[in-house]
């Protein structure tokens, strides 16, 4: 009778956690399945933050890199154990591509610190990720608002980048405006196919907004 009570305390946890959509599991740095590239359209980020003091909103950015997320097949690690701390060094390294050092600072606690990596390796295999997807030449300076269809905007990443396929990125936006591309690699930085629960989130026609 004992045993059964405790495998029926068991089973319903464990269906609590189902139901909540929280994964039983312990996230160990270093143990994941494949990264995803998250690209930032950098005007649309500008919009939403609405601050005048945002490093990144100084400049007429276009893309830039929101972060390399550790993923699992389904779901993602976070704020794995680690004590390591970004040196300034590294920090002033991808502000190029991450342009904000507290952006630098939240993706490592947040993200890196699952990669199994140093911050220095962590944040020098977010510059190769971000060298191995070229920005198609239409994203790289846009002057004024320009509506695009979403399927558009994959075929011309893909028209840049031949190993892409539609199956390894998507879409994300804020209304019909585009706020990142995000790109599935494989752990050694190649397309592949994006998990289940990574989809698009844009409709069929999206606005970028214009660098100022």
């Amino acid at each position: 009778m004992i045993r059964y009570l405790t495998w029926c305390t068991a089973l319903t946890v464990l269906l609590m956690l189902a139901n909540s959509g929280v994964q039983a599991r312990d996230d160990v740095a270093g143990n994941f399945d494949y990264y995803l590239l998250s690209l930032s359209w950098s005007p649309q980020f500008c919009a939403e933050t609405r601050r005048d003091d945002e490093p990144q909103c100084q400049r007429a950015y276009a893309f830039v890199v929101h972060g390399l997320w550790p993923q699992y097949e389904r779901g993602f690690p976070s704020r794995c154990s680690n004590n390591q701390r970004v040196t300034e060094t590294t920090i002033n390294r991808v502000l190029p591509i991450m342009p904000s050092r507290g952006l630098v600072l939240h993706e490592w606690q947040a993200h890196g610190s699952c990669s199994g990596a140093s911050p220095e390796g962590y944040f020098s295999t977010v510059e190769q990720a971000y060298r191995h997807i070229e920005i198609p030449q239409p994203y790289r300076s846009v002057g004024d608002y320009r509506r695009i269809t979403a399927a558009q905007i994959k075929h011309d990443f893909i028209a840049a980048n031949p190993k892409l396929t539609t199956g390894d990125m998507v879409l994300q936006c804020r209304g019909p405006y585009l706020q990142e591309v995000r790109v599935c690699l494989d752990r050694k930085l190649e397309p592949r196919a994006c998990g289940a629960d990574v989809r698009d989130r844009c409709g069929g026609t999206v606005v970028l907004r214009p660098q100022r």
